[in-house]
């Protein structure tokens, strides 16, 4: 090749390479293009539940529908679906497909104090988000924030419990020593973590308090506020409650949380058939009435007596743990919503105390506790058993039922716990 020629070939090569840098330069500053159309009416979901009778107060909607799910979200509800538009599909002929169950008074610290793992109580419990209730104070959080709630597949919010050892001295009364109730450690914590956290828990029990009286109390309410998180809560556990029972619900504000309102512990909500004066205005100012059934806290005489004279639930709670679930109660949150049923609430309002108005206490997941188009797809898929059944209380109070809601298959973030797994495996 003579010099002329090659002279030639190396210009017309750096002219080349020059125009593709000017091309991909161009590219570079160019706004980004997807890369797809949207999704089609014939494309397909990621797991479609076919057959089953969808229940979502949210919507006013009960009736056969097949659900669509693509991308972790709701995105179809329908009489009908084609099998062939599942990538996987489920099978829910003769089983309710509702919102995913949020149980909004759970301990959920495994191998701490009292606490389960969420994940292991799902085939139990069909719930796909919990709310820890004070598992953890300031001294514990931040290690069951990483290696806890992180590493869950079921969601895992939590209440902060104002005793800095939090229930990890269980059973020894966590507030027998008032050093524990730090309040600016608290306060520091909730506001450090507003994503993950609701609030401050607090026990008021005697056992549990001893001669500290209502100061728990105080000093809860004290660390929401001072954190300066709007809308943080107080949960407050009564079961044998320190002095005038009235003067503690007096201190509770609008939208803290009054749990274990039907304990009959002692000290109860309902005194000689009548409920407190104090708790129908703790209710009308707005303080929320959440059932914790718990090993020792539900009581069928103080809840009918009060269910009669307008103190209902907010929400309907298990307070399920590693001692409650072996009591004759059986508080697995299914199980505490039959209950209800029995009682005779409505299955529309049954499943709205155990999924929408949890879910708007905890108010950080747009249409969390529903089955609406965009939501997170979490369903509990359940079967209404009929037949005769035996209920009893933490009293040994029974009542006798004809029919209770039995968990079948749960399916959190689109994926199904269970066979068939899915790949990649869902985790957290």
């Amino acid at each position: 090749m003579d010099e002329v020629t090659r002279r030639s070939l190396l210009q017309g090569t750096g002219a080349a390479v020059a125009a593709v840098g000017l091309v991909q330069e161009a590219q570079a500053q160019a706004p980004a293009q997807p890369r797809a159309a949207p999704f089609g009416p014939t494309d397909p979901y990621d797991l479609v539940i076919r057959g089953g009778e969808v229940v979502d107060p949210s919507q006013n909607l009960r009736g056969k529908r097949d659900v669509g799910i693509r991308n972790a979200l709701i995105a179809a509800i329908e009489p009908e679906i084609p099998p062939a538009r599942g990538t996987q599909t489920l099978d829910a002929a003769g089983q309710l497909v509702l919102p995913g169950l949020v149980d909004f008074h759970a301990h959920v610290l495994p191998g701490a104090g009292i606490g389960l793992s969420g994940d292991e109580l799902v085939p139990f419990t069909g719930t796909t988000t919990y709310v820890s209730a004070g598992d953890a104070g300031a001294g514990s959080f931040l290690a069951f924030k990483h290696f806890g709630i992180a590493s869950s597949r079921t969601r895992i919010f939590a209440f902060l419990h104002i005793s800095s050892i939090g229930l990890s001295g269980f059973p020894v009364g966590e507030m027998l020593n008032i050093d524990h109730a730090r309040v600016d450690a608290a306060a520091k914590m909730l506001a450090e973590n507003p994503e993950v956290l609701l609030g401050i828990k607090v026990r008021e029990t005697l056992d549990v308090v001893g001669a500290n009286g209502l100061e728990p109390l105080k000093r809860a309410i004290a660390a929401a506020e001072r954190s300066g998180v709007p809308g943080a809560r107080v949960m407050c556990h009564i079961g044998n409650a320190p002095g005038n029972l009235a003067d503690l619900l007096d201190l509770l504000r609008p939208g803290d949380v009054l749990t274990h309102a039907y304990s009959g512990a002692g000290n109860n909500t309902v005194v000689n058939g009548k409920v407190l004066d104090a708790a129908l205005a703790a209710k009308r100012r707005g303080v929320l009435i959440d059932v914790g059934h718990g090993g020792g806290s539900f009581d069928y005489t103080v809840c009918e007596a009060a269910l009669q004279q307008g103190f209902t639930p907010d929400i309907i709670s298990s307070d399920v743990h590693a001692v409650s679930v072996n009591t004759p109660g059986k508080p697995f949150l299914p199980w505490v919503m039959s209950k209800f049923l029995n009682l005779g609430m409505p299955l529309e309002q049954v499943v709205t105390l155990a999924t929408a108005a949890p879910a708007k206490a905890i108010g950080k997941v747009p249409k969390l506790g529903t089955l609406q188009i965009g939501a997170p797809a979490d369903l509990s898929l359940v079967e209404i058993v009929e037949g005769p059944v035996d209920f009893v209380d933490t009293r040994q109070n029974q009542r006798k039922g004809q029919r209770y809601i039995k968990p079948m298959q749960t399916v959190k973030a689109g994926r199904p716990f269970g066979r068939p797994y899915p790949q990649p495996f869902a985790w957290p």
